[in-house]
């Protein structure tokens, strides 16, 4: 797909761009705990900037369900955007104003405060559209919304014959994984990880007729090694998809391509840093144990078949790496894959969190910071923030 981006606009001066931005971060004691979601749209506002606009950055926070929460505002967000900017930003504390104040840059307060937001309320966005002169949408991790700001707003900028476009990073993301779905270098290799299977089985059956390889580990694997036969003790199990579990990755192995579920776990008897841990087959875990991360014989299984990928995308980690114990699993498929010679996707809150605590964020070609929408993206879903901005004469 061909999006409209921001090389279809000329110079903004004077011009007011409404930007639709994914700044739902962590907050610490009235901070900013992660700004790493700021930072990834600062491309596309030093861009605009310098074209010469005056934004209305617009953000939601949290689930504040359409009423004004204060521990959701956005006024840690706006003074972390003004340090990485080096510039003052004016953060309001309403969503829509009866006036916008004449500065270079404006954050509307979260934007789910409205009631109208989450509903995609046309009258809403109508309010919304009275500070666009042109739209822009960096946010992808809010693309599969069809909320006001995502979906209702552009299609009525578009109406009025006023320019909508995609930001840097949403082109950005679109590009890379729409890459990897039509045209990846090979051998592609997927790995898979997190707590539910049912998280991610839509995902299994998108790219199996696509990968090479599958890897799984984190809790979901349990699933698959319990409809494979496998005795998996009080690991987590989701018994209500064993049927589906199954199907799915025999019909990945009937197109030839390899599914390595973990050879060895690294058990114990509780999600505890304190509690005692084996390393037991994968497949043959007592009663009373769980696993936690995959063992050591799992990480040079999945390490020799990262080594001979060309192209790699990674979403979920292998274990509860939050705990020191359980942690050697993701930090080993992390360092495999910054050493492998491929193309490199890493993708999910968690996957990220490990790759950034190694410190090798940079050696990785793209981190996407979609979380639920690149699980749809990889799905094949429609999503209502891509669609209103694909460009119809391509």
């Amino acid at each position: 797909m061909t999006l409209r981006t921001l090389d279809s606009l000329g110079d903004l001066t004077g011009m007011r761009v409404f930007l639709r931005v994914d700044m739902n971060v962590p907050l610490h004691d009235g901070n900013v705990a992660d700004d790493s979601r700021i930072r990834a749209s600062m491309p596309t506002i030093e861009e605009l900037l310098e074209r010469g606009a005056t934004l209305v950055v617009a953000s939601h926070l949290g689930r504040p369900k359409g009423e004004v929460r204060d521990e959701l505002r956005l006024a840690p967000v706006g003074r972390a955007l003004a340090v990485l900017l080096g510039r003052s930003v004016t953060t309001l504390d309403v969503v829509t104003p009866e006036k916008l104040p004449d500065d270079d840059i404006v954050l509307l307060e979260n934007l789910r405060f409205a009631p109208g937001e989450e509903a995609n309320d046309i009258a809403f966005a109508g309010a919304l559209g009275e500070y666009a002169d042109v739209y822009v949408d960096d946010a992808f991790g809010a693309a599969h919304r069809a909320h006001a700001s995502v979906s209702a707003l552009p299609e009525l900028v578009l109406a009025t014959g006023r320019p909508a476009v995609a930001g840097r990073l949403l082109a950005r993301e679109v590009e890379v994984l729409g890459g990897l779905l039509a045209e990846p270098a090979r051998p592609f290799v997927a790995i898979l990880g997190g707590a539910k299977i049912s998280d991610k089985l839509a995902v299994i059956e998108s790219l199996a007729p696509r990968v090479d390889a599958l890897l799984i580990g984190g809790a979901m694997a349990f699933t698959l090694l319990a409809a494979d036969g496998g005795h998996v003790g009080a690991s987590m199990v989701e018994p209500d998809r064993l049927h589906d579990v199954h199907d799915a990755v025999a019909a990945a192995r009937a197109r030839g391509v390899r599914v390595q579920l973990p050879l060895d776990v690294v058990a114990a008897p509780a999600i505890d840093a304190g509690a005692p841990t084996q390393v037991l087959p994968a497949d043959a875990i007592p009663d009373g144990q769980m696993g936690l991360d995959i063992g050591p014989e799992t990480v040079a299984a999945f390490t020799e078949v990262i080594a001979g990928a060309r192209s790699i995308l990674w979403n979920g980690p292998m274990g509860v790496f939050e705990l020191e114990p359980f942690s050697a699993g993701t930090r080993g498929v992390a360092r495999a894959c910054a050493e492998a010679d491929a193309f490199t996707v890493v993708g999910g809150g968690d996957s990220l969190a490990a790759v950034a605590k190694e410190g090798l964020a940079d050696r990785f070609d793209h981190l996407s910071t979609g979380g639920g929408a690149s699980l749809e993206f990889l799905e094949g879903r429609t999503l209502p923030g891509i669609t209103i901005l694909e460009d119809p004469t391509t």
